[in-house]
C-alpha cells in the first residue's frame, strides 16, 4: 500500500557550517579544535569540504529545483566570535545575513543550529562544556544570534549533545580525543542541557516570533535478548548514557530516579562523580516546556547483551565492514542479530526503530509538541558514472524510513518534516570524504554538483508527497 505524508510536511535536506562551507580561516574565522586535530590525527581536513561558504547560491538553487523545502544550516560560532566571546566579526554576521537572503529567495526555510560540533578553539581548549564559564559564553552568543538575524524563524540551539560528549570523552574521536571517561560524558551532556535552557528561555522571555528546539541523536537501543534480564538492563544503561539522560533534561526539568539510579550505577562502576546543581534544575524546570519542537536524528539503533569485562571500543572510521567493537564495563556489549543488515561502516539499518523512539517521545515526554526528523540518510561509497550516481540503496533506505514516519503519523505522532542528511555530499568528521550521504555528488576536486537517482526520487517524493 502506498503511504502518505502531510501536504505541510517538510521535505529538507540537512548540512553543518564546518562539514559544508569550507573557508576554515577565511574572512576572519577563528580556528576551532578539529583544524588541528584534523591535522594531527586524519588523512584529510575541513578544506575545501563542499565549498557551501562561495557555492551555497548553486546548492540552494539545486534545492528549489529539486523541491526541498527546508535546509538545516549551522552558524559557525567561530566566523560570528572569532575567540567565542567578545569582538564581533563583521564579515561573518554579513555571511549569514547573505545565505539566509538566498535561502528565502529560493523558497528554502532555513532551520538554524546554533552549534554543531564546532566550539571555538580558544573555548575548547579551556575545557569546553565541562567549563561553566563556557555556558555563559555560549548563551551571549546566542542572544546576540537571535538578534541580529531576525529572518530566521527556526532555531535550534544543539545539534547532538549526546554524540559531543560521547565522541569527544568515551569514543575518543573528537577534540580532545580523551576515551572511556563517563563521568565527563554525562557532566558534558548536562551542561550543554543547561545551556540549551538559558538559550530557550531567553529567546521566549524576549518575545522573538520564531520557534526554537534542540537536536537530539536518539538510537534506538534494544536487549539481545528480550527474555534476558541482564540484556534488558544492558539496554536500559546504554539508553540511559545516550537518550534518557538529555530527553529527561530536555521535558522532565529534572533526572527521573530511575535515570539517576542507572547514571550511578555507572560512575560506581567506572569512576567519577557529577557537579549537579539548584540552580541548574531551576533553569531545567522553566524551559521544559518552552521547546516548539524536537528535532531527532536517527539513523540507527543497536542491540545490548549483558558484558562482564573491561571496557573496549573500536571506531569503524573506513567502511572496513565487521571492523568495529563496542562494549562498556557495567553498561553492556553491542552484538546485533545476523537478520540485520548493516553499512560498511557498521551502521545497522532498522527503520523501525525510528518508528519506535518518535512513539516512546510521544508516550514518555508527551510535551514534546512537535518533531522533525533533522538527520537521516545512508552513508555510501557512491560510484560516480556518467554524470550520475545510481544509488537504489539510498532510495531504498529513505523509503522505509519515510513509511516508518507516515506509521507515526498514523499512530498519532505530530511529525512535521525530514530532512535528509545530506543536501549535497560533505566530508564526514571522523570517516573523511569517501563517505557521501548527499543527494547531489560533489566533485571536491572541480566543486561541481551532480544529481543522484535520489535527487529525482526525492523531488518527485515531495511534489506528490506519495511515498513510492
Amino acid at each position: 500500500m502506498t503511504k502518505t505524508l502531510p501536504k505541510d510536511f517538510i521535505f529538507g535536506g540537512a548540512t553543518a557550517a564546518y562539514q559544508a562551507e569550507g573557508a576554515t580561516h577565511t574572512d576572519g574565522k577563528g580556528p576551532v579544535a578539529w583544524d588541528k586535530y584534523l591535522k594531527d590525527n586524519y588523512w584529510y581536513t575541513a578544506e575545501p569540504a563542499s565549498d557551501f561558504y562561495h557555492k551555497y547560491p548553486v546548492d540552494l538553487k539545486l534545492a528549489e529545483e529539486y523541491g526541498v523545502n527546508g535546509i538545516r544550516i549551522s552558524i559557525a560560532w567561530s566566523r560570528i566570535f572569532p575567540t567565542g566571546y567578545g569582538k564581533v566579526n563583521d564579515k561573518g554576521v554579513e555571511f549569514y545575513h547573505n545565505l539566509f537572503a538566498e535561502c528565502h529567495k529560493r523558497h528554502v526555510e532555513p532551520f538554524v543550529t546554533l552549534h554543531h560540533f564546532d566550539t571555538p578553539e580558544a573555548l575548547h581548549s579551556n575545557g569546553d562544556f565541562l567549563n561553566r564559564e563556557n555556558i555563559e559564553h555560549f548563551v551571549d552568543y546566542a542572544a546576540f544570534c537571535f538578534e541580529e538575524f531576525p529572518e530566521v524563524n527556526y532555531w535550534t540551539t544543539f545539534n547532538e549533545i549526546g554524540p559531543i560528549g560521547d565522541g569527544q570523552y568515551l569514543v575518543g574521536k573528537f577534540p580532545p580525543g580523551i576515551q572511556y571517561d563517563l563521568a565527563k560524558v554525562f557532566q558534558s551532556h548536562h551542561n550543554m542541557m543547561v545551556s540549551h535552557a538559558r538559550a530557550v528561555k531567553l529567546y521566549k522571555d524576549k518575545g522573538y516570533k520564531g520557534e526554537i528546539g534542540v537536536v537530539h541523536a536518539l538510537p534506538t537501543k534494544y536487549p539481545l535478548d528480550p527474555e534476558n534480564q541482564a540484556d534488558v538492563r544492558a539496554a536500559e544503561l546504554e539508553d540511559i548514557i545516550h537518550n534518557k539522560f538529555i530527553l529527561d533534561a530536555t521535558y522532565l526539568g529534572r533526572y527521573s530516579d530511575e535515570t539517576m539510579e542507572g547514571v550511578n550505577h555507572i560512575l560506581a562502576v567506572n569512576g567519577g562523580s557529577l557537579d549537579l546543581r539548584e540552580e541548574d534544575f531551576a533553569i531545567l524546570e522553566a524551559a521544559k516546556d518552552l521547546n516548539d519542537f524536537l528535532g531527532i536524528n536517527y539513523y540507527m539503533s543497536d542491540w545490548m547483551q549483558a558484558f562482564d569485562g573491561e571496557t573496549e571500543i573500536i571506531h569503524n572510521g573506513k567502511g572496513e565492514k565487521g571492523s568495529s567493537k563496542y562494549q562498556i564495563k557495567g553498561v553492556g556489549r553491542r552484538v546485533a542479530p545476523d537478520y540485520v543488515p548493516r553499512t560498511d561502516w557498521d551502521w545497522i539499518i532498522y527503520p523501525q526503530g525510528l518508528y519506535d523512539q518518535i512513539m516512546r517521545v510521544k508516550k514518555d515526554y508527551p510535551n514534546y509538541k512537535k518533531i522533525y526528523i533533522t538527520e537521516n540518510g545512508l552513508g555510501y561509497k557512491d560510484e560516480f558514472v556518467d554524470g550520475t550516481v545510481y544509488d537504489d540503496g539510498r532510495i531504498d533506505y529513505v523509503k522505509k524510513h519515510m513509511e516508518v514516519i507516515a506509521d507515526a503519523i498514523s499512530d498519532g505522532a505530530n511529525v512535521k518534516g525530514y530532512f535528509i542528511w545530506s543536501l549535497m555530499d560533505v566530508f564526514s568528521w571522523s570517516n573523511g570524504y569517501e563517505k557521501r550521504y548527499g543527494l547531489f555528488y560533489v566533485d571536491f576536486e572541480t566543486q561541481e554538483r551532480y544529481p543522484k537517482k535520489s535527487a529525482h526520487w526525492y523531488k518527485k517524493l515531495a511534489e506528490t508527497q506519495l511515498i513510492e
